[in-house]
């Protein structure tokens, strides 16, 4: 162990002890759980700071125990780790305040909080992994502490939406296992960024490693939510908005996306992925998957349901990113790993607070929301147009980089796959920020709650006013030194340029 392993550990450690504590609270104790929440969330945030510090002046982080013989369980913090890990712990401080305004007065609070913390532990565990077998086990374990907080309502819809929910990532956590038990049998325990390994195998087990490509990609698919695998993520919309906002923006689509970068990029490597021919595949579907998401929110009408094919649309992006063989590309899709996370969960904080205040759940009911709730409504907007690729928001920067990225590795499919999206995009959020700024409000809403209050409760209004302004702030300075953008460019830098 180095003088850096704490730090890998007290990652993880800020939100497990977090949780195993809030379990044990009463319900009355909704001040201590607060403190306990926000403690955790801010310690973890210090000390990711402290790692993405040292990560850029080079120092190493490592941590590694073997529980069983020949497969250790081992932590790392590269670059890719660092920028999964920094974007799940600010997002997780912004969606703890608001999940605590959200359900100030719900029941069951300890029980849902101490899941939630576990969540985060399961996503942080998920960035740092050094291994496939560790990598494996907290992608398991993401999927094991997120069903609690889908079916957290306890209603016949949340119940049978965390079924499904459990029902795709099981069987997909199965494919996964089958494909690192068949990898780890042909080649050994495999370390991140030890592509020489893979590389070797080419000649003589080509037809192996393209099936286990395609073991991985179905298995890491199912929480990307690729098509046909992403029937899960529409039901899971029945969770309470904190939720929706972490699936979307943080945990389980990020990690299947974040997933199959690690298997393209730090398991096969790009060129040797190339050689054995699955990237073109691998774009295909995820061009596929773009196009079939935006075209699918087009026509629903339940806000949260339209975020959710979005969001199968959008993560996308970043799959796409990955199979296109270029640096450029690659940049694009690592940013838009960030760059969809604060757009997505401005939408969702926001959606949570037209349902928690107005009790408005649909496109057809926000008429005139805007005059109502201006700022919530302002969030929204900025975030739509985000998603939009309307400069100089954080959504074009990502967009511009693949359809350059598309364009100089020839791929000149992908730039009209893109296009199409974000005409797509426009025309399901557009007419959403009509209604809610140009028509009349109603003369009643369905069901509003905080009728003493201007616009809603300030731990519901904040986090989207700070990630609105991420939105912003990531599109207007790109190139300053502490944007998403400068980071992915030092990843490409030391690691993937040709």
């Amino acid at each position: 162990m180095n003088l850096q392993s704490p730090i890998l550990l007290g990652i993880l450690l800020s939100s497990f002890v977090t949780g195993l504590v809030i379990f044990f609270l009463k319900e009355e104790s909704h001040r201590l759980r607060t403190w306990l929440n926000l403690l955790g969330a801010g310690v973890k945030l210090v000390l990711v700071a402290v790692l993405l510090s040292g990560v850029y002046r080079g120092e190493p982080y490592n941590f590694a125990i073997e529980f069983l013989p020949g497969i250790p369980f081992a932590l790392g913090a590269d670059s890719n780790a660092v920028l999964f890990v920094t974007l799940s712990s600010v997002l997780w401080f912004c969606t703890t305040i608001y999940a605590v305004g959200y359900l100030e007065h719900t029941p069951h609070r300890s029980r849902f909080f101490g899941f939630f913390s576990l969540c985060v532990t399961a996503t942080t565990g998920i960035a740092l992994s050094a291994n496939l077998v560790t990598f494996l086990t907290f992608y398991e374990l993401l999927t094991l502490t997120t069903y609690p907080l889908i079916v957290h309502r306890g209603t016949r819809e949340a119940l049978r939406g965390g079924k499904i929910y459990l029902t795709y990532t099981l069987i997909g956590g199965a494919v996964l296992l089958l494909a690192v038990v068949w990898l780890h049998g042909l080649a050994g325990p495999v370390v991140f960024k030890e592509r020489g390994v893979i590389q070797a195998l080419v000649g003589t087990h080509r037809g192996e490693l393209q099936v286990m490509f395609l073991l991985f990609i179905l298995g890491l698919g199912v929480k990307a939510a690729l098509v046909p695998l992403h029937g899960w993520l529409p039901k899971a919309m029945v969770a309470p908005a904190p939720v929706s906002a972490l699936l979307h923006a943080v945990a389980v689509v990020k990690a299947g996306a974040f997933g199959i970068v690690r298997i393209v990029y730090d398991v096969y490597g790009v060129e040797t992925a190339a050689t054995l021919g699955v990237l073109q595949p691998l774009a295909v579907a995820a061009g596929i998957t773009i196009v079939y998401g935006s075209v699918r929110a087009l026509f629903q009408d339940e806000l949260k349901k339209r975020l959710a094919y979005s969001t199968v649309s959008q993560v996308s992006y970043i799959v796409l990113g990955a199979a296109i063989l270029g640096p450029v590309a690659t940049i694009g899709g690592m940013v838009h790993l960030v760059h969809q996370g604060i757009m997505k969960i401005t939408l969702f904080f926001c959606a949570g607070n037209y349902a928690e205040t107005l009790g408005t759940h649909r496109v057809s009911e926000m008429n005139g929301v805007g005059r109502r709730m201006p700022l919530t409504t302002m969030a929204f907007t900025v975030a739509a147009l985000g998603m939009i690729g309307v400069p100089p928001l954080a959504g074009y920067v990502s967009k511009w980089y693949l359809q350059k990225g598309a364009i100089q590795a020839g791929e000149e499919w992908v730039a009209l796959v893109l296009g199409a999206s974000s005409l797509l995009n426009a025309a399901y959020f557009l007419p959403i920020l009509y209604r809610a700024w140009f028509n009349a409000p109603p003369e009643q809403w369905p069901a509003e709650h905080r009728v003493g209050t201007w616009e809603t409760h300030w731990m519901l209004l904040l986090p989207p006013l700070v990630t609105a302004g991420l939105v912003i702030y990531a599109g207007v300075f790109a190139e300053s030194s502490f944007s998403p953008l400068v980071w992915v460019k030092l990843i490409a830098a030391r690691e993937y340029a040709p």
